[in-house]
């Protein structure tokens, strides 16, 4: 909350010296919880008193260092990994069971989704999470790819293939 009343005051210091009657301003919390100034009243919001003849004027000894005001650069190069199993392992299970699981770098956001390639080709439908159960896989060597789909649908990024071996013991 504090870190937020200093960012609302550096800004309004940093601005030309400004009559606060001249705008109204309007205060409420989105739905992070997080206090929102605008000039815009919205549904909720409540209208900031300010002294009728107050003057705003920027102060040159304001101790800004604690502030992270720079806009965050998104890194738009995404990785995808297949963390398990790992690349030419082999899987001994007599019902061909195996689990799946990847990893996104930086961060998995929300839109995004994951289509996992079993041997070439699609497996399932593209879904929200990188963990996948796999069940009656046959025996033998089988390669799995991942890639990570944005909102638009566009594949931005895409996993190593990872080769296993499905051990089952023979009916024979």
């Amino acid at each position: 909350m504090l870190k937020y009343f200093i960012a609302l005051s550096l800004v309004i210091s940093l601005t030309i010296p400004v009559l606060a009657t001249s705008t109204k301003i309007y205060v409420w919390r989105n739905e992070e919880g997080v206090l929102v100034f605008s000039d815009s009243p919205r549904a909720g919001a409540e209208e900031v008193k300010l002294k009728s003849n107050s003057t705003i004027v920027p102060s040159m000894n304001m101790e800004t260092s604690l502030l992270d005001i720079k806009p965050k650069e998104l890194d738009n190069s995404y990785e995808v990994v297949i963390t398990q199993p790992i690349n030419n392992t082999t899987i001994r299970d007599n019902t061909g069971s195996i689990f799946i699981s990847g990893g996104i770098k930086p961060v998995f956001q929300r839109g995004f989704k994951i289509q996992l390639y079993v041997d070439g080709k699609a497996y399932k439908k593209p879904q929200t999470h990188t963990l996948f159960s796999l069940k009656n896989i046959d025996r033998g060597e089988h390669q799995l790819k991942m890639d990570l789909i944005d909102k638009e649908g566009k594949v931005i990024a895409s996993s190593k293939l990872t080769t296993f071996y499905m051990h089952r013991a023979s009916v024979n």
